[in-house]
């Protein structure tokens, strides 16, 4: 695979946890975002957390991988191949909130970079065929994934810890992040057979009530899988084998056809 260039870490030293990934560009209706794939299989869609494609999101991409699925990461905002730290957390939480790509407060809205994604989810199932792509989401843009399943070439969406719009209030933790009418095409994909992973700590602030709406709104086609505590990253920093593992029997189960 070729090597991908301009990834800039905390110390020289830290080795490049994207050299392996091919670096490209996806553009939709006159959005440009770079992307980073490897692999050879059936599609999935990886979108990394609020403190970017970090080193720990790259690694559970590297498993997905080497399961046996293309994976595509799409570079939404942060450094790519970046470590997490406190100040660099916060700085791309505050150019996160103040974009117009991306909603964090607001109710009953789908997030403008749903269209986006789901463009590139449309492009990578055109490119290799099969039942569909996955779409896995995580923290902020755990819920992305299911604005992404409104696309018909989504499969197979996770969601992990989705934590927006930002649970500042009851109504915001209830929310999950998508316009009334997105909604009712979620539902009525769920009735007909599209199942939706979920995955979180029972005691996570971020995700709120969403689980309850979920359970609510797609009934038993929404899979939850539950971990005591209140910690927050499922499948990266606070990583639970167990959550792994069922996300990749999914994306087995869903894409291979």
């Amino acid at each position: 695979m070729a090597r991908s260039t301009g990834c800039l870490t905390d110390a020289v030293s830290t080795p490049d946890p994207l050299a392996d990934w091919t670096r490209g560009e996806h553009t939709h209706d006159g959005t440009t975002h770079p992307v980073y794939r490897r692999g050879s299989g059936p599609g999935v869609v990886v979108v990394h957390e609020i403190a970017g494609m970090t080193p720990e999101v790259v690694a559970f991409a590297d498993e997905v991988v080497a399961a046996g699925f293309t994976v595509v990461l799409p570079h939404l905002f942060g450094t790519p191949g970046k470590p997490v730290g406190v100040a660099y957390a916060l700085d791309t939480l505050r150019r996160v909130c103040v974009s117009r790509e991306f909603t964090t407060l607001a109710t009953g809205q789908t997030t403008p970079i749903a269209g986006w994604l789901r463009s590139l989810a449309r492009e990578l199932h055109g490119e290799l065929g099969g039942p569909g792509v996955g779409a896995l989401g995580m923290c902020f843009t755990g819920g992305f994934a299911l604005a992404m399943m409104v696309d018909t070439s989504v499969a197979a969406p996770v969601l992990a810890q989705p934590s927006a719009p930002f649970p500042v209030s009851p109504g915001r933790s209830r929310d999950v992040n998508l316009s009334p009418e997105d909604l009712a095409v979620v539902k009525d994909r769920a009735a007909a057979g599209c199942q939706v992973l979920g995955l979180r700590y029972r005691q996570d602030p971020a995700v709120g009530r969403r689980f309850e709406t979920l359970t609510r709104e797609l009934g038993e086609a929404f899979l939850k899988v539950e971990f005591e505590g209140r910690k927050h990253s499922t499948l990266t920093l606070h990583r639970q084998q167990e959550g792994v593992d069922r996300v990749l029997a999914f994306f087995e189960e869903k894409l291979r056809g």
